[in-house]
């Protein structure tokens, strides 16, 4: 990509998608291969005539019913009438454990269709089957895939909310999560489209965030020929990786704990308060706010603070070792450095990714991850889904514990294991196998874009930053013709934190595909507290309605040299 392009002028399907402004150089915005539009079509027949046609192999269609233009909203705005169909696929008892396992779904299908399919995969260790909607990217979306006409599917991946987390003690259960439901679903939820319209989806799009980002970078190899554009947020796509390190940030806080919790264990967040987050926080901003070319309490060349900033001589160091939120003891200053520089054994084997420093770090979604997260989910999803064998059930009684006492050297290989029950690793049902080969989706004029907060403090922005360097080296020094990276500074994990956080990836994605208007800059919106979501971690010093442009990695926001430095059209990605 080339550092001299501005924004892309195109005729987007959402005018708030994309900056209208022209630039740049024409390489970067060729036209690559794309596939047709899709054609709309109108639903003539009620549910309750498509209740009675629905059939497919293994799937029992529990409930059919009407939602009225209006019983859903999204951004306070009415969503027009739609179909909502709840089902499960694949039940089954488990003769591992005994419990009942089945895929569940929820199908939402607007009588208005625009053509297209859209598979919502969900965060977390799923179990949910979260309203059928389409997240479009970021925080607070203004409108979602099922307003824009899309027919949406959502899934628990295999397992119920009550069999969490020990839905990992079944193998099957392991493998649905890991890939198997998408496998499963999406060919039935095609023939539900074809049932409902009288014709197959035109295109199909995939998207989600976190672990949905995990589930979408999988997508883009093992379904290749499934999904025309998919979208990737803030992708643990090495989430076993990812929460090994969850829990080497927690053993680095344990050491600096001040005081003990109520189950006689150190208490993490003790030994670095959010006054002093908040202190790391604004260190960063004073040492990297102006490397964009302007002083407006965002920084946008990540890559470049981490040359700039120091814990060790940019964050005073306390005197006598006394805590008063105003520096960091010696300690903590080597448990951050620690933490950020990524979990490793005690040969210094990395295990996970680094993190970049950011000033997302102040913001309480930073935390709640690293000193809460990381000794509750991450321990839960690493004993029963990551580790083989599974340990017992009795180790959710104890799971900070678990935390704590995670042996990096003779543990952390859990995740590779195998053995006659579990016959697949969690680093094989996980992750994307060969992960650089996208040669399926791009042959085919599909294309993919990702984007990730550089505060995000579970799933590394240097990991996947790594990745995409690595994906370019694969296909000769530049991936860009089918796979895009967007870095979102300041944003935590997903959403939130100090960052223009509100946007639309799901727009220039069909622009992208079916019109081959490959996307440059994406508009951001800062979401104060006059925006419709508005999002707590945005300043107040920043005013109302700043927005910036998210550019495609490598470039950066930078400041023009004049103009309002609260409007997008004032930076330029160079």
């Amino acid at each position: 990509m080339n550092g001299k392009s501005a924004f892309l002028c195109i005729a987007p399907l959402s005018a708030a998608a994309m900056l209208a402004g022209c630039g740049g150089d024409d390489s970067v915005n060729a036209t690559p291969t794309h596939l047709s539009a899709a054609t709309p079509a109108a639903m003539t027949q009620a549910c309750d005539a498509l209740a009675a046609k629905l059939s497919y192999a293994n799937t029992s269609f529990t409930s059919v019913t009407t939602a009225a233009a209006g019983a859903l909203k999204v951004a306070g705005k009415p969503i027009a009438e739609h179909c909502v169909i709840d089902g499960k696929m694949n039940e089954r008892v488990s003769a591992v454990d005994g419990q009942t396992y089945a895929i569940g779904f929820e199908m939402r299908l607007p009588k208005a269709w625009n053509g297209r399919f859209f598979y919502q995969a969900n965060g977390g260790l799923d179990g949910n089957v979260m309203t059928a909607t389409g997240e479009i990217g970021g925080g607070g979306p203004l409108t979602d895939a099922l307003n824009m006409g899309f027919a949406v599917i959502s899934s628990d991946s295999g397992h119920s909310a009550a069999q969490n987390p020990l839905f990992g003690l079944d193998p099957q259960a392991r493998l649905d999560y890991g890939y198997g439901a998408v496998d499963a679903l999406t060919p039935m939820a095609k023939q539900v489209i074809r049932l409902a319209y009288g014709k197959m989806p035109d295109r199909s799009y995939f998207g989600g965030c976190s672990n949905g980002g995990r589930h979408a970078m999988v997508t883009a190899v093992r379904n290749a020929g499934d999904y025309d554009g998919i979208i990737a947020g803030d992708p643990g796509f090495h989430l076993p990786k990812a929460a090994i390190g969850e829990m080497y940030g927690a053993q680095q806080f344990a050491k600096i704990a001040s005081a003990t919790g109520a189950n006689g264990l150190p208490d993490i967040r003790s030994g670095f308060t959010d006054t002093e987050r908040r202190l790391v926080g604004a260190a960063i901003l004073d040492k990297c706010d102006a490397l964009d070319g302007v002083a407006d309490g965002m920084v946008q060349d990540v890559a470049a603070c981490q040359a700039h900033f120091s814990v060790e001589t940019d964050i005073p160091t306390c005197a006598n070792g006394t805590r008063t939120g105003a520096c960091l003891t010696t300690a903590q200053k080597s448990a951050l450095e620690n933490v950020f520089a990524g979990a490793r054994n005690s040969a210094g084997t990395a295990l996970y990714a680094s993190f970049p420093y950011d000033p997302g770090i102040a913001a309480g979604g930073w935390a709640a991850w690293k000193q809460s997260n990381s000794v509750t989910l991450d321990p839960a999803a690493m004993a029963f889904t990551f580790t083989t064998p599974p340990k017992t059930a009795a180790t959710l009684a104890n799971l900070a514990g678990f935390a704590l006492g995670f042996d990096m050297d003779n543990d952390a290989p859990a995740i590779f294991a195998t053995n006659g029950v579990y016959t697949q690793s969690a680093w094989s049902f996980m992750t994307p196998p060969d992960e650089t080969n996208l040669s399926a989706l791009k042959s085919r004029g599909a294309k993919l874009l990702v984007y990730h907060g550089t505060g995000d403090p579970v799933f590394s922005y240097n990991d996947t930053s790594d990745w995409y360097g690595r994906l370019a080296q694969a296909n000769g020094g530049d991936a860009s013709d089918f796979a895009r990276l967007y870095p979102v500074p300041g944003m935590n994990h997903c959403s939130g934190g100090p960052a223009a956080d509100q946007f639309d990836m799901l727009t220039p994605l069909v622009a992208w595909v079916e019109q081959g208007q490959a996307p440059t800059a994406i508009v951001a919106t800062a979401r104060d507290t006059t925006n419709a979501v508005p999002n707590a971690d945005v300043p107040t010093s920043w005013g109302a309605g700043r927005t910036r442009p998210l550019c495609p990695y490598p470039q950066v926001a930078r400041y023009n040299g004049s103009g309002d430095v609260n409007s997008a059209a004032s930076f330029s990605c160079r």
